[in-house]
């Protein structure tokens, strides 16, 4: 399989605090990838570095063969133009009705003529399961689970060839998790998109998965199909997967 993103030696530093050491992982065209690790092992920090908002101190950084460091003016937004992304917590704009933050990327970012956009608003809304008529509300008079499928329908509003899902059933309960879930995997199959989601819910790592990268410490250090996870043989990843208090990975608790 040809493969689509690759990051190879990836280094990050903040000052004193090394976030990415040398992270090296790939996905292929068409594929989805799962990265799962604690808070702060330097998940969001690899998507950003992908997406150009973070520059890396070192390493390389290739999509569909193009060096995605250092990309500035017109080039960078033709690069942008390639991906769509879910964020953590939707990041809706509150003062914009459903369709227009749907629309966003199409009116702002591609001077699409009003009315086209509100036309492929309301079809991407159809696909996470909403009505036109959602299309007229604001964020606020929608549930969390329905703010998510607006998000959703953001995302891929402009049928982009790449998408990355920033923790994308955060706050929902298990039930509309696992419709996210299956809309997710709906829409990426549709698209036929290379995919990188970031999450700590392994129910939704196994179903939205093709491929499951473990990060910790900013390398990775574990990867694999999803399906082969139970059997890693990794003790850092036979911790985090079970949810166990107990083992190689050590949080920082304070104690009386």
């Amino acid at each position: 399989m040809t493969a689509h993103i690759v990051l190879e030696n990836v280094e990050k530093r903040f000052g004193p605090k090394h976030v990415l050491r040398g992270l090296t992982v790939s996905v292929a065209k068409g594929r989805s990838l799962v990265v799962i690790g604690g808070s702060g092992t330097g998940k969001s920090v690899m998507l950003k570095c992908i997406l150009g908002i973070i520059r890396p101190d070192s390493g390389k950084i290739s999509v569909g063969g193009q060096n995605a460091v250092g990309l500035r003016g017109a080039e960078r937004d033709q690069y942008l133009s390639r991906f769509g992304m879910l964020f953590q917590g939707s990041a809706l704009f509150d003062s914009l009705p459903v369709w227009e933050n749907v629309a966003f990327g199409l009116t702002h970012g591609r001077n699409m003529a009003r009315g086209r956009a509100k036309d492929i608003a309301i079809e991407k809304l159809a696909q996470v399961g909403l009505g036109a008529d959602v299309g007229a509300l604001y964020p606020a008079e929608l549930s969390g689970g329905m703010q998510k499928r607006v998000a959703l329908a953001r995302a891929i509003a402009a049928d982009p060839e790449i998408i990355f899902f920033d923790e994308p059933t955060t706050g929902l309960d298990p039930i509309m998790a696992d419709v996210i879930n299956d809309l997710i995997v709906d829409c990426v199959k549709r698209l036929g998109a290379t995919t990188i989601s970031i999450t700590h819910d392994m129910a939704s790592a196994r179903k939205i998965a093709d491929d499951i990268a473990m990060i910790y410490r900013g390398q990775i250090i574990w990867s694999g199909p999803a399906n082969t996870i139970d059997r890693s043989g990794n003790d850092y990843v036979d911790q985090f997967i079970h949810g166990r208090a107990d083992g190689p990975i050590k949080m920082d608790v304070l104690k009386a």
